[in-house]
């Protein structure tokens, strides 16, 4: 019988509870336990691959193509968990499942209502993914006392009945700020935010205090005896710099004794030094190179989360910082990339969609390629790489992505005929894994040191082979395809001491233990430009 962990969040948004999760699931792997992860929704989309990412963040990409929650990618990274479309789930697809058998006549004639139809078909998706595991965790989006969230939670209210109580544990992720004009920790919208919860049903077990220092113990015993929880299970989720300093803290705060005592687990004690040895190194580097991500959605940085953390993760090899400078393509437009340019090391173009800020992207490349600048396109970035060596290099000085141009007569990047007849945008798109053959002495094999490897893709247009001998003679080189040879998967310039486009998306398959080889082989082409070695 798996263990159930479920981790809610009050006050306000945005306080931690997708890291809070992925560093439970670390310590809990650090154990010997086996784990996964299920991330509920609130919003009624369907899935997050149609939402604005200023509203929403980035949209994840598991293996299996599912377009899902940015907190399962923090999932991923903090673990060694794959996680798969079954992992995340909106009340939009909880809905249309009721409402399909509804249709279907499975409720024999039943007036169809909240409770008990989509309160049970919430805790079907949860017992679902607790097949072969240890222990669940769920993590319910958005904040207590939201009128989405009721129906979540009155499914996880009502799961010790279905599992037994012994084998659920609710953790409470709150806030407790510091008012310095009143020099206090304020524990008054802790109360409020557990009294909430207590009002649905719940009694949480275990509160995270999100705060900016570590609780002393008599705002713990307050805060314990106001919440009708035991003086040990207050736990401080104190803010650090390196998202990866979560586990190193919540292991001191006991949190993860805390856990395995209240489930009855039988682990093995926890081992974080190798983990501990690579936040050492993010926090204290011998180096640091400036990037310029060069994106139209930089204002909302969550946009980008698995680019930047994956950036990150490739500094480790050369124990190399990385200070990310975000720059706006339309801002690149306006002022030209030699102003807003001048002192990076390196230059990222991520993926994307949509024609604002493209020509800026353009110029970016045009001058990353001029100045022997490391440049790394991920996605749209390669497509416009494509884009700007074939007007530069090939002569076509139209040439253009018919996703951005319908009417250009240079369409190097095109849809595929089996795109052309969709009509539906959600889910509809190149997505999830794909193989990608590597070719021998290019910089892509130096960086993987395979010929075979497998990438997660989200996409609907590609590199237009008519062009192919066209630019090829111009100087870009094909540095990896599809197995059978009919889709670029990866593009490189000749000549250039590091100039690398992938129309994947390597950066969802980058975690702190295994950095991605191209970000690390990125960041060390950075390092030698800096210092000339």
């Amino acid at each position: 019988m798996s263990k159930f962990l479920f981790v809610t969040g009050g006050v306000v948004s945005s306080l931690g509870k997708g890291l809070s999760s992925a560093a439970i699931g670390h310590l809990l792997e650090s154990r010997g336990m086996t784990i996964t992860f299920l991330k509920l929704d609130p919003y009624i989309n369907v899935d997050p691959g149609t939402m604005n990412p200023y509203q929403h963040g980035e949209v994840y990409v598991t293996d299996d193509g599912a377009e899902t929650d940015l907190d399962l990618g923090h999932y991923e990274r903090f673990t060694t968990v794959q996680l798969h479309r079954e992992n995340n789930c909106t009340t939009g697809r909880i809905y249309e499942s009721v409402i399909q058998r509804e249709r279907r006549g499975e409720y024999l004639g039943a007036t169809v209502q909240v409770v008990p139809h989509i309160t049970d078909a919430i805790k079907q998706t949860i017992l679902n993914v607790a097949h072969d595991v240890d222990v669940v965790i769920v993590e319910i989006g958005g904040t207590v006392g939201d009128i989405e969230s009721l129906p979540f939670l009155e499914a996880i209210r009502q799961m010790p009945y279905e599992v037994g109580r012994e084998n659920v544990l609710y953790i409470h992720l709150t806030l407790v700020p510091y008012i310095g004009t009143a020099g206090e920790l304020k524990t008054k919208p802790t109360q409020h935010s557990v009294n909430k919860l207590r009002e649905i049903g719940i009694q949480p077990n275990i509160l995270l205090c999100r705060t900016d220092r570590f609780l002393p113990p008599g705002v713990k015993d307050k805060i314990a005896m106001f919440c009708n929880v035991d003086k040990g299970s207050v736990i401080t989720a104190k803010d650090v710099d390196s998202i990866y300093e979560v586990p190193i803290i919540l292991r001191k705060e006991g949190l993860d004794e805390l856990i395995v005592r209240s489930l009855h687990l039988e682990t093995r004690p926890p081992n974080l030094r190798d983990w501990d040895i690579l936040v050492q190194k993010i926090k204290r580097p011998r180096h640091e190179v400036t990037i310029a991500l060069v994106g139209k959605y930089v204002e909302s940085r969550e946009s980008y989360k698995s680019v930047s953390e994956a950036l990150t993760h490739g500094g480790l090899r050369d124990e190399t910082g990385v200070h990310i400078q975000w720059v706006e393509s339309g801002d690149i437009e306006k002022d030209g990339p030699e102003r807003l340019l001048a002192d990076v090391d390196g230059v990222l173009i991520p993926g994307g969609f949509g024609l604002r800020g493209i020509e800026g992207k353009i110029d970016t490349i045009r001058y990353a390629r001029d100045r022997d600048l490391p440049f790394f396109g991920i996605c749209l970035g390669m497509q416009c790489a494509v884009i700007e060596i074939a007007r530069s290099l090939g002569g076509l000085q139209n040439a253009n992505s018919s996703e951005f141009n319908p009417d250009t007569p240079y369409p190097v990047i095109d849809l595929l005929p089996e795109q052309r007849s969709i009509q539906e945008k959600g889910g509809t798109m190149r997505l999830g894994g794909f193989p990608c053959r590597i070719i021998p002495n290019t910089l892509t094999f130096a960086a993987y040191q395979e010929s075979d490897i497998r990438e997660r893709h989200r996409h609907r247009y590609e590199f237009n082979n008519e062009y192919l001998k066209a630019l090829t003679s111009k100087g870009l080189t094909i540095s990896g395809t599809s197995p059978d040879g009919r889709l670029v998967e990866i593009i490189e310039l000749q000549g250039h001491p590091w100039f690398v486009g992938t129309q994947f998306h390597p950066e969802f398959q980058s975690r702190l233990c295994s950095p991605h080889p191209l970000f690390t082989a990125f960041i060390g082409a950075a390092l030698q430009r800096k210092f000339g070695t």
